[in-house]
């Protein structure tokens, strides 16, 4: 088995897994929340052997590199740190409900990632730095909770409607200040990885290039992601932000990321139009 058929086993896990989530969320099915974590910690597991794998046969073929340099490759560690940030979430908060909101994306990521092509391709010179790594993994652990973050302000605004009776479906769902609290606590984990992502980025834009920053339009855009969080998280520290308010910004926060991570690949050309591949 080669990692291309152990990662599209990884899609079917995660699916399945997201799936019970949701079933658990709108049947209450409480007894199926074991099994819904323990899947979800499998394909977790099965998606980590699959990069590794996918790393060795890099090593095999000559070429040698961590995987993380192209679009398909990208979206696998996406999932991957989708599943791992909601897992360590869901050890915190002991409710699996949260996985209703939280899975979904890691299947997503999978499934785009089955759309693109998955052959082992050589490095083009300027991704041959060991910085690729530190900058991969740090921007896309902030985009990850970027990701939850937005699914848990889908459950404020879905949570924070009035009229909701005990034997409605969501009445399951957490307090709306315990929602507020983990959408605010996501952010500002992800918020922290991001400002990493980014140093690292200019870092490694410096030994590639020989310049920090080139208002490159994947550049360009993380800064702007990065300010959208950035306000955020001051209107909140200074004004009280939450509520609805978070539960927006929150959502509106990772339709940037994604543009800035998916869109700008193709939309905009520039020095990191590679990771349309």
């Amino acid at each position: 088995m080669n990692s291309s058929q152990l990662l599209g086993l990884t899609t079917f896990a995660y699916l399945f897994s997201a799936i019970i989530y949701v079933g658990l969320f709108v049947f209450r099915a409480k007894k199926s929340g074991t099994f819904a974590t323990l899947l979800a910690a499998a394909a977790l597991l099965l998606n980590t052997a699959g990069i590794g794998l996918r790393w060795y046969e890099s090593h095999q073929m000559g070429i040698g590199y961590a995987p993380l340099s192209n679009m398909y490759e990208s979206l696998v560690f996406f999932a991957w740190a989708i599943a791992a940030v909601y897992l360590g979430m869901e050890y915190k908060y002991k409710n699996r409900t949260l996985g209703a909101f939280s899975m979904p994306f890691a299947a997503l990521a999978m499934i785009l990632a089955g759309l693109k092509n998955p052959d082992i391709q050589p490095l083009m010179p300027a991704l041959q730095s060991n910085w690729l790594i530190a900058h991969v993994i740090t921007c896309f652990i902030g985009y990850a909770a970027f990701a939850l973050a937005s699914g848990f302000g889908i459950m404020y605004l879905l949570k924070d409607r009035k009229g909701i009776s005990e034997s409605s479906l969501l009445a399951s769902l957490p307090e709306t200040r315990t929602i507020e609290e983990i959408i605010h606590k996501t952010l500002v984990f992800g918020f922290l990885w991001l400002t990493a992502g980014i140093i690292t980025g200019a870092v490694w834009a410096n030994s590639a290039w020989g310049t920090y920053w080139s208002w490159d339009p994947k550049e360009t855009w993380s800064l702007i992601t990065w300010f959208i969080y950035a306000a955020t998280l001051h209107a909140r520290f200074t004004r009280g932000w939450g509520g609805r308010r978070i539960a927006w910004l929150a959502i509106f926060g990772f339709a940037s990321v994604m543009f800035t991570y998916y869109g700008v690949n193709f939309l905009l050309a520039g020095l990191h139009s590679y990771g349309g591949g």
